[in-house]
């Protein structure tokens, strides 16, 4: 796990500014040479259940409420704004049918986050979450990945 190798105040207005010691050995490591495409498939990868959020994002609440109530507690990771047009170009480049306007991919941005992953597939928002469950696909996927178990199929 990385460890906080000093703080200092920031100047512009409040705030503190962490540094962190490098470490490789947590999942959720910053390797700031690392883009925000590669760390983004690097976490899907490596997460069996994984949602990408927006701060304070009532959605993901909700997401994480019912993953929780299910019995599973997934990783949450809080993406800044061109973090999120980062996400958007990792979906879209698992696409076959990006395309290179700019109107598309500022909806393709926005429409990203939150957005969770179900053993390294995109499962959508908390719509598709929803949608998921109700239809009695979730906790089989979810046992299907590792995280449930106890659940007939």
């Amino acid at each position: 796990m990385q460890g906080i190798r000093g703080f200092r105040t920031l100047t512009d207005g409040g705030g503190v500014r962490l540094e962190l010691t490098p470490s490789t050995a947590s999942p959720l490591a910053i390797d700031v040479a690392e883009s925000a495409e590669v760390r983004i498939q690097r976490l899907i990868s490596e997460n069996p259940v994984i949602i990408f959020s927006r701060a304070a994002c009532c959605m993901c609440h909700v997401m994480k409420r019912l993953l929780s109530t299910i019995g599973v507690h997934p990783t949450v990771i809080e993406l800044d704004d061109e973090e999120i047009g980062a996400l958007a170009a990792a979906e879209s480049s698992d696409s076959s049918a990006a395309s290179s306007s700019s109107s598309s991919s500022a909806a393709a941005a926005a429409a990203a986050a939150p957005a969770v992953f179900i053993g390294g597939r995109r499962v959508g928002g908390l719509e598709s979450l929803v949608a998921l469950h109700l239809s009695g696909h979730l906790v089989p996927r979810l046992v299907e990945v590792g995280v449930l178990s106890g659940y007939d199929n």
